[in-house]
C-alpha cells in the first residue's frame, strides 16, 4: 500500500530518516491535515485520529467537510491543443468536459491493466454517491476558507 485511506480520506506515507519518523498529509484537499508516527500502526492510528478531529471540527463549526478528489480541477494546456480539443468535442456532438473526461478515463484503463475494472467501478460508484447526496441534500456550496488549519493550531492538535 503506497498511502493511507480512512473514511474516504486518502493520506500520503512518507519517512524522515533524520528524525527516524513516518508521516504524512491528506491529499484531495485544501485544509492541512497531517499526522505521524515512529511505526506504520502508529502512523495509520494517528492518521485516522486526525481525520476524526477534522470532521468533528467541521461539525463544531457547522462547516461542511471538504470532499476529497471532488471531481474538478483545471488543466493547463497550449492553445491550439484547447482548440483541437473544442473542435472534436463538437464534431463528436458532446461537451469539451465529457470529451476530455473519456479521454482520460480511456487512458487510465489502457494503462492500469488489471486495474482498469476497479478505476470503470470508482467512477461509477462516485457519480451515482455524487447523485444520491446531492439529491438528499441539495447541493452544498463548500466553505473554500481553510479554517482547520489554523483551528488545530489553536486547539494545540498541530501536527
Amino acid at each position: 500500500m503506497n498511502h493511507l485511506i480512512y473514511k474516504n480520506y486518502h493520506g500520503s506515507i512518507e519517512y524522515s530518516k533524520e528524525d527516524k519518523l513516518m508521516y504524512g498529509k491528506v491529499l484531495g484537499i485544501k485544509s492541512l491535515i497531517s499526522y505521524e508516527g515512529k511505526t506504520g500502526d502508529k502512523l495509520e492510528k494517528d492518521f485516522k485520529e486526525a481525520v476524526d478531529f477534522y470532521l468533528s471540527d467541521c461539525e463544531d463549526r457547522g462547516v461542511e467537510p471538504e470532499v476529497a478528489f471532488k471531481g474538478s480541477f483545471n488543466v493547463r494546456v497550449p492553445r491550439k491543443v484547447h482548440m483541437a480539443l473544442a473542435l472534436q468535442a463538437k464534431a463528436n456532438m458532446t461537451s469539451l468536459n465529457s470529451f476530455v473526461r473519456n479521454i482520460l478515463e480511456q487512458n487510465l484503463m489502457a494503462n492500469q491493466g488489471a486495474r482498469a475494472v476497479e478505476v470503470k467501478k470508482l467512477v461509477t460508484v462516485s457519480k451515482v454517491s455524487k447523485a444520491r447526496n446531492n439529491r438528499k441534500r441539495g447541493v452544498v456550496k463548500r466553505n473554500k476558507k481553510n479554517a482547520v488549519r489554523a483551528n488545530n493550531s489553536r486547539s494545540g492538535k498541530s501536527k
